[in-house]
């Protein structure tokens, strides 16, 4: 019989090397320094071994002269060069259909199983996602480290929002709840795939007690609740992880490519660093420079087991963090870092002042008329970029909204933009919100 999916792993070592639960708490979350260092140092020399048979990486490395014997362990890493999803993209237009950084010969008789899913396409064109059997897993596992952490329950039962399809969400949260909880689940994904209206009874019927996903979307579905006379925390009881009314919230962190990287824990400051299966850089988008702590830059990421399929060092997400300075009120020797702050390839440069779209959200959900949807245009006006900000406001608010929101993002940012408000649901139709996973918060009009 023909090895399978599950023939290529093995879950009890996984236990033994990523620990869930009291055992990551005890083992992993208060492990001394040193101690976690040399773990990381261990786990990084298979997956630079691995990454060297790669011609994605052999290629990427050799055009800046690096030979193998140049990185010997961790503190060599900066030596090497960043690769972000452009570069993957272009790995996949001269080597199509599917590139070459997974370092698999697909269409080989004997090779390790390979998961294929694709990225949502927020940001461009969708891109390739490879994993193997154990790294899947071992994401898995991480995922339901998380949810754990964060107060997750073998009763509870689990509506997850997350999108299916090619996209990986979905599949990600089912297979993490499936295979490493007792919860009972509810599948719904987006609004295309059951509709917003659906999904408050689904909720109400089965008594959901745990909502997870983007929290655009929730959101919305808050909204769709009050529009039925359901009111969130009163009728629909999720007690966790949403942004709900009456439920405490939990942020995770991470991208399809990497999956969760930090979570949240109940504490509430900041997000743990999984460092026992990630090694995280902060630098400075433009000049590269190590950011300290407290100083937001782009997250990049290497993947400690990733070793087989698509091993990944030094992946530059765009996405902007900051490291936490002090310790952790739990007494935890892992770092934190404060969540996502937005993408620097979705900067938009007005007067001189670096406006991040997708950070918005943060400062309008504070308003009580706000529903938390909005878009950013952008146009080019004569020699300048302007930009306006469409915010959706619960019905009979609008009046003298407009220049509250005003004061509010100029407060803010530090330079003056545009405010329209709308009704519920008219940024739809440029969100895409009933349809993706992360929706667009920014419509760049200036090549127009």
């Amino acid at each position: 019989m023909t090895p399978g999916y599950f023939d290529e792993t093995d879950h009890q070592r996984m236990l033994r090397d990523y620990p869930l639960g009291q055992d990551f708490l005890d083992r992993v979350a208060r492990m001394s320094r040193d101690e976690l260092r040399a773990l990381q140092e261990r786990r990084f020399q298979a997956v630079i071994a691995r990454a060297w048979q790669v011609s994605f990486y052999r290629r990427l490395w050799g055009a800046q002269g690096i030979e193998p014997g140049d990185v010997r362990g961790l503190d060599d890493l900066a030596k090497l060069p960043a690769f972000s999803k452009a570069d993957l993209m272009r790995s996949v237009e001269e080597h199509p259909p599917f590139g070459d950084y997974h370092g698999v010969a697909l269409t080989a008789a004997e090779r390790p199983i390979v998961v294929l899913h694709t990225t949502s396409g927020t940001t461009g064109a969708p891109q390739p996602l490879f994993f193997g059997a154990w790294d899947r897993e071992v994401q898995n596992l991480l995922l339901a480290r998380a949810y754990l952490f964060q107060g997750l329950r073998s009763d509870d039962v689990v509506h997850s929002v997350y999108g299916f399809g090619m996209v990986n969400g979905g599949h990600y949260v089912r297979e993490t709840i499936l295979h490493f909880t007792r919860c009972v689940l509810l599948p719904a994904g987006t609004g295309l795939e059951t509709r917003s209206e659906q999904q408050v009874e689904l909720m109400r019927a089965f008594g959901a007690t745990v909502i997870v996903g983007f929290v655009d979307y929730i959101r919305r579905l808050a909204e769709v609740a009050r529009q039925k006379g359901l009111a969130p925390g009163r009728d629909l009881r999720i007690r966790m992880i949403s942004a709900w009314g009456g439920a405490e919230v939990f942020d995770w962190y991470g991208v399809g490519d990497t999956g969760i990287v930090a979570a949240e824990g109940p504490d509430h400051d900041g997000l743990y660093v999984w460092e026992d299966a990630h090694v995280l850089e902060i630098v400075d988008p433009e000049t590269r420079a190590v950011q300290p702590d407290g100083g937001s830059g782009n997250v990049i990421v290497t993947v400690l087991f990733k070793d087989g399929v698509y091993p990944i060092v030094r992946f530059d997400t765009n996405d902007l963090s900051a490291f936490m300075p002090g310790p952790s009120a739990l007494g935890l020797t892992l770092r934190r870092i404060q969540g996502f702050l937005g993408r620097s390839d979705q900067m938009v440069k007005l007067r001189g002042i670096n406006v991040y779209p997708t950070a918005i959200a943060t400062w309008l959900v504070e308003h009580p008329a706000a529903t938390g949807e909005y878009v950013c245009k952008v146009i080019r006006v004569g020699d300048r970029d302007e930009m306006t900000v469409l915010v959706e406001v619960r019905p009979g608010h609008a009046a003298g909204l407009a220049g509250a929101f005003r004061h509010l993002l100029r407060q803010k940012l530090g330079v003056d933009v545009g405010v329209e408000v709308v009704g519920p649901g008219e940024t739809a139709r440029f969100t895409g919100i009933e349809a993706r996973q992360k929706p667009i918060r920014l419509i760049d009009e200036r090549g127009r």
